[in-house]
């Protein structure tokens, strides 16, 4: 029987496929008493569980450092070894068979409950999130126990020439790593929101997923036919011929469409009244410029350095950050590299700093010493950063780029540690740019409202949305319970983001967006309409944007997007930016 499915659209396109079920640990498990002499017995295998657990993590972060990999998958690994090697979890399991001489699975399942109940007494959205995490951490140590590895079967790529439709209550990052071997189609999940570790890596890939479908799992079987539309947030059990027809025509229409932009690669992003406009690539990792130049971009507008950091126990020094900072701006070939200094903290974990400042545990990490707080509190690892960005700097056209600005005093304090690093240099007789510009993030309502400082004492500035949208709407991003009410469109948002261009262009300071919505093509024309002349984005989104661009004649853009940044209401707000 046919039947439609509908959740949260979180990366289009549209895959037809077989149904493939991950299968899950069982936390129904069965408890039964050990004779005293078994106990010893029980907890080295326990303990022998939690090592092979550990491997397994140890060999999937490997997975994610190679190429092709999405850089996003470091860093939730990285969370995943934290909950394993945590006392809290594993001391109290070693505990519980002591005292009740208990078989191992029973214990691991009380005490992830235990935790889990923990974590749901929080306030904080985010920590509240993060008992999905340990809930797939204790199913990969239940699995070992059950002797059931928990991995993706390969039958479907010799079976049939169908795509792989993934469907699960919800993925690990852990589970993502498999896929790059296998033929998937597509992501659909009950749990997870914009943000979610599905959707972040559905992207990274450009595989369509449809997330947040509550009960789809126990509604589908394997080899069920499926289809996701990517787009719409619509998932089709069992289609029949008509609408199966239907959406291979479309699908086919779409990769016809994809293949046609790359026709744009060698094409400038100038608009129908003559405005060139600038595309950018987001990037993590230095080997992400042949995804750069593969798009014809014309520079790096955000590379996210946190990413040196991550995935590692030890803290990389001044001359590892300088290596990989000059391999970019020398593979850029002359073109712009914007370098985002440390922006750690919140949901982006690093173990080599773990116990620092930034990483210490705090009630509301969100709001906590995270991004340029935590580089201020830690100046001697801020300034090698610095000196490392400066040496660089010798190498190519470079600019310096500080997140989660938003008092005065911070701007001050950053710009007196620019120069301290500056006369270091001077002192080592390290080649510099000494006239290196240096920008500001606005992703905090208050930057956005107070940018006097901002425009006095910066060179350009970047508005990151993903965050912007966050603070102005007081919602965790990546809490999938409050996903539905993270809006761009919400009119606070759009005007913060269109007094900040208007207040730059004042000026003639050049500013840019770096956050999902310069991605978003749906977006492209709302931009353009502020003033908006500098975009960046993931690689895989810039042709799409740029066609958008192309497309556009910003003078008649200006004159609509003035009346819909006067409308209050989202759902009016969406209905004029289709008719752009």
């Amino acid at each position: 029987m046919s039947f439609a499915l509908h959740g949260q659209a979180v990366s289009g396109g549209i895959a037809i496929g077989r149904a493939h079920l991950v299968s899950h640990a069982q936390f129904e498990v069965s408890q039964y008493q050990l004779r005293e002499r078994d106990v010893a017995g029980e907890l080295l295998r326990f303990d022998k569980a939690v090592a092979v657990a550990g491997a397994e993590l140890d060999a999937l972060r490997k997975d994610a450092s190679a190429p092709g990999a999405p850089a996003e998958l470091s860093a939730f690994i990285d969370v995943h070894a934290m909950i394993l090697a945590d006392p809290a979890l594993t001391d109290e399991v070693r505990e519980l068979i002591r005292e009740r001489r208990c078989n191992a699975e029973w214990a691991v399942v009380q005490q992830m409950q235990q935790v889990v109940d923990q974590f749901n007494e929080f306030e904080d959205a985010y920590l509240r999130e993060r008992q999905q995490d340990i809930v797939q951490v204790v199913e990969r140590v239940l699995k070992v126990l059950q002797g059931k590895p928990r991995k993706l079967s390969r039958r479907k790529t010799i079976a049939t020439d169908d795509d792989l439709i993934v469907v699960a209550n919800d993925l690990s990052p852990a589970d993502t790593i498999q896929f790059k071997n296998l033929k998937i189609g597509g992501f659909v999940t009950d749990l997870g929101g914009s943000t979610s570790h599905t959707a972040i890596v559905a992207r990274s890939l450009a595989i369509p997923a449809v997330v947040g479908m509550q009960h789809a799992r126990p509604l589908i079987q394997d080899d069920d036919l499926l289809i996701i539309d990517g787009t719409r947030g619509v998932l089709i059990v069992d289609p029949d011929i008509g609408v199966l027809e239907e959406y291979r025509l479309r699908k086919t229409e779409l990769e016809l469409e994809r293949s046609k932009l790359k026709r744009l690669v060698t094409s400038r992003a100038r608009t129908l009244d003559g405005i060139d406009v600038e595309l950018h690539a987001n990037i993590e990792l230095p080997q992400d410029t042949v995804r750069v130049k593969d798009v014809g971009a014309d520079g790096v507008g955000l590379f996210r350095t946190e990413y040196l950091f991550m995935n590692r126990d030890e803290v990389p020094d001044e001359d590892e950050q300088f290596e990989a900072y000059r391999s970019v701006v020398k593979a850029l070939g002359g073109k712009p590299l914007t370098l985002r200094t440390l922006d750690i903290g919140a949901d982006k974990d690093a173990r080599a700093l773990r116990d620092r400042a930034g990483n210490r545990g705090a009630p509301n990490p969100a709001l906590g010493l995270r991004a340029i707080r935590f580089c201020l509190a830690e100046p001697q690892l801020f300034l090698e950063q610095l000196r490392a960005v400066l040496r660089a700097s010798h190498y190519g056209k470079i600019r310096l780029l500080i997140p989660m600005l938003a008092h005065a005093r911070e701007i001050e304090q950053t710009l007196a540690l620019i120069e301290l690093a500056k006369t270091q240099l001077r002192e080592t007789r390290h080649k510099f740019d000494d006239t290196i510009e240096i920008g500001g993030m606005i992703e905090i309502p208050a930057a956005a409202l107070a940018l006097g400082p901002f425009l006095r004492r910066l060179d350009f500035l970047s508005i990151g949305t993903n965050d912007l949208i966050q603070y102005t709407l007081a919602l965790d991003r990546t809490d999938g319970s409050v996903a539905h009410l993270y809006d761009p469109l919400h009119p606070a948002v759009l005007r913060l983001i269109s007094q900040t261009i208007q207040s730059a262009q004042r000026v003639d300071m050049p500013v840019a967006v770096c956050g999902e919505m310069a991605g978003d093509p749906k977006m492209t024309k709302l931009l353009l309409g502020m003033g908006l002349r500098e975009f960046s984005m993931h690689p895989a989104q810039l042709l799409e944007v740029k066609h958008q661009v192309m497309m556009s004649d910003t003078a008649q853009l200006a004159t609509r997007v003035i009346k819909i940044l006067k409308l209050d209401e989202p759902d009016r707000i969406s209905e004029q930016l289709e008719k752009l």
